[in-house]
């Protein structure tokens, strides 16, 4: 019998940890599908950072690198000046890229560094339970935010991706989305061709994914993919925010 659905090479066999209706899942495997068609899985360095994906090097098929909590980008940069001739990524989701490590990915999309960032958006800390994130929405009630989001006192959230497109570094930054069939087959098109722009050596590339949070928002998968549709997508519209031919 002829098999045509398998686990991407680029993706070990071990379980993955994320919580039920989790997309997280589902970006990993798209990231996998692209090193696998690309044939670029033996040149590829990963880089891991603090959060929910803090177990990525245990589910790429990579060689894979743990960073410091928001420091990816900068590992990422030396590991590449070092590996010119590798393919280097960063996994990383808001609270560990837009919070914390807001310095080094903006720095590394000004400086063009020729590295690829894989920015999972699900508008809350996720691992560390649930608080408020640069991304989450006005009025989103989390942690530390009970009452919702106000923007009077903790400001509004921070669209990342049109933020660094306004950076000469960057060479291609699209913002995707994982709720339905449709959306998963543009965001692989999207991250294969933020590989293929970083093998050209054309500069700082970074696909945003609008991922789902059931546990932290409280509600079902199912719930979680509308309320995704609903509610982030209007304030985070999806596209290329950069592209330089």
């Amino acid at each position: 019998m002829k098999k045509v659905f398998k686990r991407p090479e680029s993706l070990t066999d071990k379980p993955m940890h994320y919580c039920p209706g989790c997309t997280h899942g589902i970006v990993h495997r798209l990231v996998a599908e692209a090193l696998d068609e690309l044939n670029i899985r033996q040149d590829t360095i990963g880089v891991a950072p603090v959060g929910c994906a803090v177990f990525a090097y245990d589910y790429f098929n990579c060689d894979m690198q743990e960073a410091a909590h928001g420091r990816a980008p900068a590992v990422a940069t030396g590991i590449k000046r070092v590996h010119p001739d590798k393919v280097v990524f960063t996994y990383q989701g808001d609270g560990d890229l837009a919070s914390i490590g807001a310095a080094e990915i903006v720095h590394a999309a000004n400086r063009g560094e020729k590295i690829t960032a894989i920015f999972i958006n699900n508008a809350i800390y996720g691992m560390t339970g649930g608080q408020m994130a640069p991304t989450t929405l006005l009025d989103q009630v989390t942690a530390t935010s009970p009452y919702g989001r106000k923007a009077e006192t903790e400001g509004y959230p921070i669209r990342i991706s049109e933020m660094l497109s306004t950076l000469e570094g960057a060479a291609y930054i699209e913002r995707v989305s994982v709720h339905d069939i449709k959306h998963i087959n543009h965001a692989k098109k999207a991250i294969r061709k933020a590989f293929e722009y970083q093998l050209q050596g054309r500069g700082f590339t970074m696909v945003e994914v609008l991922s789902t949070c059931p546990t932290n928002w409280g509600l079902t998968p199912l719930e979680s993919l509308k309320w995704l549709k609903d509610n982030m997508i209007p304030y985070y519209p999806l596209g290329v925010k950069r592209e330089v031919e």
